[in-house]
């Protein structure tokens, strides 16, 4: 898969530019990419992470 579908999975996981950790975790696992490619992602489609498991965002 592409780096373009890749964001673009992501971006329809998260419609209002948010998404939930453990959301993103298992889209995560679904695109067979690590945690923190997923975060890398996230953060270059400015994607915010809510409900954090880790109380960090």
């Amino acid at each position: 898969m592409s780096k373009e579908e890749l964001k673009a999975r992501i971006q329809a996981a998260a419609p209002e530019n948010k998404i939930s950790c453990a959301a993103a975790m298992r889209l995560a696992e679904e695109l067979v990419i690590s945690r923190k490619d997923m975060g890398k992602l996230l953060n270059e489609l400015k994607i915010k992470i809510k409900q954090c498991q880790l109380g960090c965002f």
